[in-house]
């Protein structure tokens, strides 16, 4: 029996399949308070996408499009948080969110779209170049707060 697989834009009442998809890319981490989790579902520009495999969410990223005042004026794009969960890796999963979050920003106008990732393993390296990013375009700086 084949289960439908679709991808569609996710919101608060999303939230609790959400974390417990993200266990799978920070596990432990801390959970987020409601009031943080109303105020990112309200944020402009910001979209989470959900690939569902029936009823279940097993992939997501999030896409923010920034406007800018360069290149145009045109927009550009951020993918952050791309998660599948463990049992599903390997199946095209998360090339398809990605690959959604793409057409999505370039829906927007937008004239490039920025991924990173803190993951070390060659493998994922891989992974999103064969999504079609280029690792060696720009160099990606990183600060965290103490």
């Amino acid at each position: 029996m084949t289960v439908a697989v679709a991808i569609r834009d996710l919101g608060v009442g999303d939230v609790d399949a959400l974390m417990a998809l993200y266990e799978h890319l920070n596990a432990g981490d801390v959970p987020p308070s409601q009031e943080a989790v109303r105020a990112v579902f309200a944020h402009p520009g910001l979209r989470h996408f959900g690939l569902f495999a029936g009823d279940a969410l097993i992939a997501s990223c999030n896409l923010v499009v920034i406007p800018n005042l360069t290149r145009g004026g045109r927009s550009y794009g951020v993918i952050e948080n791309v998660v599948t969960h463990a049992d599903h890796r390997q199946q095209g999963h998360g090339r398809a969110v990605i690959r959604h979050a793409i057409e999505q920003t370039w829906a927007a106008g937008a004239y490039k779209v920025v991924l990173t990732t803190s993951r070390k393993d060659p493998a994922v390296w891989a992974f999103y170049e064969g999504c079609g990013f280029d690792s060696g375009d720009k160099r990606a700086f990183v600060i965290r707060r103490t």
